[in-house]
């Protein structure tokens, strides 16, 4: 049976590889998506979303949902264009549709698929924490019926892709991590440390789109290529942060998990969302909470599952 998933996402480049992933693979049914803010506005993710749900013909399977369009840290939220591109999508323009007639707030509709499928749904979240944490605010109880949670963010021991130490999800909205890390039960965290390792090469890519199923990735990832490359001139490709978390959620054993407590710093400057485990084989804990954190990953188990959900052929 194909795992049941609700996306909180906030839809750039690789948010939209994991919805293609998801949407090739066999073993995952995409029930819903959380349109947030992050790498893009709002009002642009909700329209990156519609455009895949109708490329991929979802419209009747998949939910979209309005999530949050501004974090918890009551600032204005900052996005990342020379990242994902004017649009969000890289090179691609996608039409400019419309929400289907009578779209309006909808994020009570969250409520609803928990209540339809409890104690069988999978959260996961590739975007800011924000409307994850609202649900953790207003049903708390519901929402910890969710059978696990998978959240791609932090960076534990080594560099942020934001400051010398946040990476984007926790910095954009530190405040919203901290709730979720607080209240949230059988969490797994996929971060930087695993999430950068997780490359698809300019080959890779070419032999994916020559088989036609994932039908947009090229102009998507020859985008996000080009802008990790001028960071780093020596990478091999790009990282499928979000994608690598999704399949986190079939594949555990792919990985190396310490489960540790975090934390997460909510002040100014570069220590904003900055998260921290707590390593010492010492500490007295007293109870306190601990996540599965994700360190290590299987690169040729990686390449070989996302070959062949992406092409339709075992590799």
């Amino acid at each position: 049976m194909a795992k049941k998933v609700l996306l909180f996402a906030d839809v750039g480049i690789d948010d939209t590889i994991a919805l293609i992933y998801g949407y090739l693979s066999k073993q995952v049914d995409i029930i819903g998506v959380v349109a947030d803010y992050g790498n893009v506005p709002r009002v642009m993710g909700l329209r990156n979303i519609t455009y895949l749900v109708n490329l991929f013909n979802l419209s009747q399977h998949t939910k979209v949902i309005l999530g949050a369009e501004k974090p918890m840290t009551g600032e204005d939220p900052i996005f990342y264009p020379e990242v994902h591109g004017e649009s969000g999508l890289g090179y691609i323009k996608p039409p400019q549709q419309l929400p289907p007639q009578g779209f309006t707030e909808n994020f009570c509709e969250v409520v609803s698929l928990i209540n339809q499928h409890p104690g069988e749904l999978t959260i996961v979240n590739t975007g800011r924490l924000t409307s994850l944490a609202s649900m953790y605010i207003l049903y708390n109880d519901l929402i910890n019926k969710v059978k696990e949670v998978y959240i791609m963010g932090g960076a534990f021991w080594v560099p942020g892709n934001v400051t010398a130490v946040s990476e984007a999800n926790f910095h954009g909205d530190p405040i919203a991590a901290k709730i979720v890390l607080r209240y949230a039960n059988n969490v797994t965290i996929i971060p930087l440390n695993v999430t950068d390792r997780a490359i698809v090469t300019p080959q890779m890519v070419d032999y994916i789109q020559s088989k036609g199923k994932a039908k947009i990735i090229k102009p998507l990832l020859d985008f996000y290529y080009e802008f990790y490359k001028k960071r780093n001139p020596s990478i091999k490709g790009s990282p499928v942060h979000d994608a690598l978390t999704l399949m986190a959620t079939l594949h555990q054993n792919m990985f190396s998990f310490r489960h540790l407590p975090v934390y997460i710093n909510t002040d100014s400057g570069v220590t904003k969302g900055q998260s921290i485990a707590d390593i010492r084989p010492y500490a007295d804990l007293n109870g306190e909470k601990t996540h599965r954190i994700a360190f290590d990953f299987n690169s040729n188990w990686f390449y070989n599952d996302f070959m062949s959900v992406m092409t339709g052929e075992l590799m």
